[in-house]
């Protein structure tokens, strides 16, 4: 998915000839606090509603000011994780697109961004959840998934984290099945340590249960 696909259609262009008015009006009801200003196809830069009060630009138009704006921006072509990451970095809530010629084609929304972002990530898809404490050393993506697929299942998503004060991966992985058990017992001999899960109590009490009544068979050879 790339910046192109996430353009807001409805977000409308602001031009030199608006005011810092019509500017506010815009971010109050798109609930940003950021706007592109535009002279045709030329993005000129963004500006935030602190700098239109700070300026006093509210009943001005933008083209009676010498403005000098920041100009962050996204190609058409860059993915949607580069987005997020310019979006984070300079917390703004409104990122420019622009094509590779670098006209502006509109702007991606950090709401609407959020929302793309979920649906990339798997999280409407029905499924659990297993964290992994891994070495960094230990780890294999190839390994893991190939223990998710030897189950009949898929990874739908999966993220990295370092721990705090702590070389150890966290390693979350979101599965297409909502009992995970069969997975969990293969990480388990395959002596990865499960941080956590999380799936229907019921199924994980069962695990739990049958795990148990294994181990008392065990006791009582």
């Amino acid at each position: 998915m790339t910046a192109r696909d996430i353009i807001s259609p409805t977000f409308p262009t602001l031009i030199c000839t608006d005011t810092g008015q019509k500017a506010l009006n815009i971010m109050d009801s798109f609930r940003v606090n950021h706007i592109p200003l535009v002279r045709d196809k030329d993005y000129l830069g963004l500006i935030s509603d602190q700098e239109i009060y700070d300026l006093d630009l509210v009943k001005h138009c933008f083209n009676e000011h010498g403005l000098t704006l920041a100009r962050p921006y996204v190609l058409e072509n860059q993915h949607i994780f580069e987005a997020i990451q310019i979006i984070l970095d300079l917390k703004v809530t409104v990122l420019p697109v622009l094509s590779l010629n670098l006209e502006y084609l509109g702007p991606v929304l950090l709401n609407d961004i959020s929302v793309h972002f979920l649906k990339l990530a798997g999280v409407s898809e029905t499924g659990a959840v297993i964290v992994l404490e891994i070495s960094p050393n230990n780890y294999s993506l190839s390994q893991i998934a190939q223990i998710v697929e030897s189950n009949n299942a898929k990874v739908l998503a999966l993220y990295t984290k370092n721990q705090e004060n702590s070389f150890i991966l966290d390693v979350t992985l979101k599965v297409n099945v909502t009992d995970a058990s069969s997975i969990i017992e293969t990480f388990v001999r395959y002596d990865y340590t499960i941080k956590a899960v999380y799936m229907d109590d019921s199924k994980l009490g069962n695990m739990y249960n049958e795990r148990y009544e294994q181990f008392m068979k065990y006791l009582n050879i």
